[in-house]
């Protein structure tokens, strides 16, 4: 969808009503934004806490029932760490308990022409019902920046004084990675699958992407910077710009608008509200990236998940059983923003699905490596210990090999002898022939040495995801080198060696083949 004229880009899946997970927040922080503009409450305002907000579980600020905490804290803890009890705090102060709040939502859900969304809470947490599109939350995430520019930059912030603790962003991972990026919101649970509605500026041209159902948070990520990369290569360098028109505040429903008396008049409210003050940009150190880098890599190959196009004229979409499986990707561009000449970009790869699960010892790494990147945990509604993925394929031969038990011990005893014993009669000579442990599989190919090794492991990963039917049981391996590292795909037959290497020529792609 081009921000300036409204006409879809590029689309699949964008109308297929799913579950949004905590890209919910974005409403409820659009809602709190528009409240603080026309004075129904201000950023100092002292929030107590409901029981409801209270109860709800991970992501937390860790609120207490009774409790009083500024508003300004609240919005940044939804909107940063994505705080499920921050968020039902902000709701049930604006909307008098979660029901009131959701009908506010979904009022200005309609007026915003979210047309296939329907909000059953504040935070996004799985209930019936509660499911919106991909096209709708492109939508939404255009409005927060058109609307509200003075507070956009909080989806930017890598961690913000929440009152209570210092909460850290659970997007920082795609922020520092893809070049331009500044926000807006990730979402995972169970039902929903991994989520991201991301923005990012290059030049004049501003990009605003949506995934739904991503099968983990690196192929969820890898998806994402595809779509940007994709958006960035079509947008026109000039287009005449035409911003959304001023939505109409709707603090109570139409009917008590009409019954209730005017409480406020305009000369009443503030002139502005207080705006959040730009946090400067953090650097991160390399070992943090490549420690993320390495937990990337960990994730097992991916096939294509099934895709619709969707069509010119958006049509309502069946709504889908609500099952505990991820629903299929979907995923819907808008371009925003004015004059600039696009940057060369990758040619367009197909969307994958997750088809095999991590090994134990795979998620203990991950789970080791930076915990608050693990938005399974971080901001779902899944208890640590419940499993994410199926197993859907057989074990790998050398796995059963190394889970296999030692050989049972012989029941037969053996006697030392007093006398020295006979020689044992001397065996026959044969020729023998040694066969390879590794079944040939001693080749490879290296894609090109880089300046850092996460940019090796990105590039690794991203290959993986391109060209899966090829380099499925390949390992992949940075090696270091003195002119930098190098990044290499291990343990392949020649033949697959050459024709991984035959493909990613094809796409442009540097390639070289390595030899036992």
């Amino acid at each position: 969808m081009d921000a300036r004229s409204g006409e879809v880009l590029y689309a699949k899946n964008a109308d297929t009503r799913l579950h949004p997970a905590s890209l919910t927040k974005m409403m409820t922080l659009y809602i709190a934004f528009q409240a603080v503009e026309h004075g129904e409450i201000s950023l100092d305002s002292m929030v107590t806490i409901s029981r409801n907000a209270a109860s709800q579980p991970p992501s937390r600020l860790g609120l207490k029932a009774g409790q009083r905490i500024a508003l300004r804290y609240l919005i940044r803890a939804a909107a940063i760490k994505s705080a499920n009890d921050a968020a039902s705090a902000i709701g049930d102060a604006l909307g008098g308990d979660e029901a009131g709040f959701a009908a506010r939502m979904n009022r200005t859900a309609k007026a915003l022409g979210m047309s296939n969304t329907t909000f059953k809470n504040a935070n996004g947490l799985t209930r019936s019902g509660h499911l919106s599109t991909a096209r709708d939350m492109s939508t939404l995430g255009r409005r927060l920046f058109y609307d509200y520019p003075q507070y956009y930059n909080i989806f930017s912030r890598r961690t913000a004084d929440a009152g209570m603790a210092k909460v850290a962003n659970t997007n920082r991972r795609f922020l520092d990675a893809y070049d331009g990026a500044d926000g807006i919101k990730t979402g995972y649970t169970v039902a929903a699958g991994f989520n991201l509605t991301a923005s990012a500026q290059r030049g004049g041209k501003r990009i605003i992407a949506t995934v739904f159902g991503g099968t983990s948070t690196a192929q969820r990520n890898a998806k994402m910077a595809e779509l940007l990369d994709i958006g960035f290569g079509r947008a026109p360098n000039r287009v005449q710009e035409v911003r959304p028109e001023p939505l109409q505040y709707m603090a109570q429903a139409p009917a008590a608008q009409a019954a209730a008396a005017p409480q406020r008049v305009a000369s009443a409210a503030p002139a502005q509200s207080p705006r959040p003050i730009a946090r400067p940009g953090e650097s991160t150190l390399d070992s943090n990236a490549i420690l993320a880098a390495l937990s990337e890599a960990v994730q097992p190959a991916q096939v294509e998940a099934p895709v619709v196009v969707a069509a010119v004229e958006p049509t309502p979409a069946p709504v889908p059983t609500v099952t505990a499986a991820p629903e299929p990707v979907a995923e819907v561009l808008v371009l925003a923003a004015a004059a600039g000449a696009p940057r060369p970009v990758a040619a367009p790869r197909e969307a994958f699905a997750q088809e095999t699960e991590p090994q134990p010892e795979t998620l203990a790494l991950v789970a080791t490596a930076e915990p608050e990147f693990d938005e399974s945990l971080a901001e779902g509604d899944a208890p640590p210990d419940e499993p994410l993925f199926a197993q859907s394929t057989a074990p790998q031969p050398e796995t059963l090999a190394m889970a296999a038990a030692p050989a049972a011990r012989s029941n037969t005893v053996i006697l030392a002898a007093l006398t020295p014993p006979a020689p044992a009669p001397r065996a026959e000579q044969k020729v023998v022939s040694r066969a390879s442990s590794s079944g040939g599989r001693n080749w490879g190919i290296s894609l090109g040495k880089f300046s850092s090794q996460y940019a090796a492991e990105r590039l690794l990963l991203k290959t993986a995801l391109m060209e899966s039917d090829t380099l499925g049981t390949a390992l992949r391996k940075v090696a270091t080198r003195k002119t930098g590292y190098e990044a290499n795909f291990v343990g392949m037959t020649k033949g697959d060696a050459e024709l991984a290497c035959a493909r990613l020529m094809a796409r442009s792609s540097e390639c070289t083949v390595i030899g036992p």
